[in-house]
C-alpha cells in the first residue's frame, strides 16, 4: 500500500536540496532530477507546495517524461488535505447596445474620409501642375 502524505507534508519539501511535487494525486521526490531537468531546477522548485498537475500538463511533457515520473514516486496525497478545484466562471456581461447615431456617424466617415483624401490628392496635383506652367 502506498504511503499517504498531507499537502502540508509535501509542501515542506520545497528547496533545490529537497524537492517534492504533487501531480495527479501522486507525490514525487524529484530532488535527484533537478540538475537534469531540461527546464532547469527553478521550474520544479516553484511548483512545490501546490498541486502541480496543471503546470506539468500545460508544458506538454512526452510519454517518456511521464513514464520517468514513476522512478521518483514516493506515495499518494491525502485528498482531504488539498483544496478542491473550482472551475472558472466568467462574469456575466451586459449586452452592448450601440446607439444608432454613432453607427450613422461611422458610416458617414467611412464614405467622406476617402473622398477628402482623394480631393486633397487631386488638389495637390492640380496645384503643382498650375504652378509649374
Amino acid at each position: 500500500m502506498a504511503k499517504m502524505f498531507s499537502l502540508a507534508e509535501v509542501s515542506e519539501h520545497n528547496t533545490n536540496k529537497d524537492c517534492w511535487l504533487l501531480i495527479d494525486g501522486k507525490v514525487y521526490d524529484v530532488t535527484k532530477f533537478l540538475e537534469d531537468h531540461p527546464g532547469g531546477d527553478e521550474v520544479l522548485v516553484t511548483a512545490t507546495g501546490k498541486d502541480a498537475t496543471d503546470d506539468f500538463e500545460d508544458v506538454g511533457h512526452s510519454t517518456s517524461a511521464k513514464a520517468m515520473l514513476e522512478e521518483f514516486y514516493v506515495g499518494d496525497i491525502n485528498s482531504t488535505t488539498t483544496p478542491s478545484k473550482t472551475t472558472y466562471t466568467p462574469p456575466k456581461q451586459t449586452q452592448y447596445n450601440q446607439d444608432k447615431s454613432s453607427e450613422f456617424i461611422i458610416k458617414l466617415l467611412q464614405f467622406l474620409v476617402p473622398l477628402v483624401i482623394l480631393g486633397v490628392a487631386v488638389g495637390i496635383r492640380f496645384y503643382t501642375k498650375s504652378s509649374s506652367a
